[in-house]
């Protein structure tokens, strides 16, 4: 076999072309067995060893992430070294070192980062890692080792110092920054916004500042397009995004609830209290069975410990219209159809205005659909308003012409 080995060897010498090809195919050959290798046989095996341990339901860990950016360097290094060995022409050799030399910086700069995520995901397992994220600096610690790799990758392919390309771009430096100051900024926000996941397509979002309220269509590197609700389009710099706030209904729309936070304004004179017959027909609604019995006995065991409870009914605590009222309409949303049970519930009092007593109610509706998050609210407040004169209370109104007209003919 060795004989004939060297026969071959002797025989394609004397054809240089065809000895090149067959030694550049069998380094290549030789380069991607040992990257099939590598991959289908050492990381299957690390894999399933993995699914031995307790490790092996661990979404992150479990992944092998950086292993598997590891082992694009065996194919690399193959080529590097093994390129030296053939009777190749320089220039090639160089060339192909050259190339490995980028390829290896580039496959240990991206591991590196995936390093980085692992050690973020590790970090924020731990129970008080909201209050002290790492990710932002581990954001600069990435984009610091992808400009070093950059510019070692650099200085490979054109097979120079990296001190000499530093030299020669930190004279650059000032004048790139000047004329691609906008992209420069864009591309950074642009890193940013998908790096922490604050914009994607298909988000609504509202920015004031321009005029956009509607749906995320494009997101370029130096604009972001908005479709508004009346089908114009907005178009904001992708570095606005940053430097000022927006508001994005993601959240909302994940939620799979939308916020009902309305008020109801009553006329402070209409409040007063229950007298023992508006209680008896108070008594008629299904959603208030119970409440009144016992909220009286509460109020009458606060009753019988105060001193001088009985002397007049001023010291008195009684049932008002507006508290039945409101644990009426508290009632109501908790079984109403269209409300989310799951979610924030109450109805409250806001502090007195010169526009009424405002009665808030703040709930979610069970949609994110706009069309039947609107018809949901107004059926809730079309109830509300309608059986307010049960319970003697009054929505609030400003005096109309027709008012004012009706009360002069009242008094003439």
């Amino acid at each position: 076999m060795p004989e004939e080995l060297v026969r071959a060897d002797a025989w394609l010498e004397q054809y240089p072309f065809a000895y090149t090809v067959v030694a550049i195919v069998t380094l290549v050959s030789v380069a991607w067995l040992a990257n099939w290798l590598t991959r289908h046989v050492l990381l299957r095996a690390l894999r399933r060893g993995l699914a031995a341990t307790s490790l092996r339901d661990d979404p992150v860990l479990s992944r092998l992430e950086v292993v598997g950016r590891l082992a694009g360097l065996v194919p690399a290094l193959i080529l590097y070294g093994g390129v030296g060995l053939l009777d190749l022409p320089d220039a090639f050799v160089t060339v192909v070192r050259n190339v490995c030399a980028a390829f290896i910086v580039l496959t240990i700069a991206l591991a590196v980062g995936e390093a980085l995520e692992l050690l973020n995901a590790l970090y924020m397992r731990r129970p008080n890692a909201y209050r002290r994220p790492i990710k932002g600096y581990l954001e600069v610690l990435k984009i610091a080792i992808y400009v070093i790799a950059t510019i070692l990758m650099v200085a490979a392919l054109v097979d120079r110092s990296p001190l000499i390309l530093l030299s020669g771009l930190g004279a650059m430096a000032a004048v790139l920054m000047l004329i691609f100051q906008d992209t420069l900024l864009s591309l950074v926000a642009s890193v940013q916004i998908s790096s922490n996941d604050m914009l994607r397509v298909g988000d609504w979002i509202e920015m004031p500042q321009f005029n956009a309220d509607g749906d995320v269509i494009d997101i370029a590197l130096h604009t972001v397009k908005v479709q508004n609700w009346d089908k114009t389009i907005t178009t904001i710099p992708t570095k606005r995004l940053i430097s000022e706030s927006f508001k994005n209904w993601r959240g909302m729309r994940e939620s799979g609830g939308r916020r009902i936070k309305r008020s109801l304004f009553l006329d402070q004179h209409s409040v007063r209290f229950l007298t023992d017959e508006e209680r008896r027909r108070l008594d008629r609604f299904a959603l208030l069975d119970g409440y009144l019995p016992a909220k009286e006995a509460e109020l009458e065991a606060w009753n019988q410990s105060v001193v001088g409870a009985g002397r007049d009914a001023v010291n008195r605590r009684r049932v008002t219209n507006i508290g039945t009222f409101r644990a009426y309409v508290e009632r109501y949303l908790r079984r109403h159809p269209g409300v989310h049970q799951g979610m924030m519930l109450m109805v409250r009092q806001l502090a007195p205005t010169s526009d009424g007593l405002p009665l808030e109610l703040y709930c979610f509706a069970n949609t994110i659909v706009w069309v039947d998050y609107e018809a949901t609210q107004s059926d809730i407040f079309d109830h509300l308003l309608a059986i307010l004169p049960e319970f003697g209370l009054r929505v609030f109104q400003h005096p109309s012409g027709a008012d004012m007209r009706a009360l002069a003919a009242g008094t003439s």
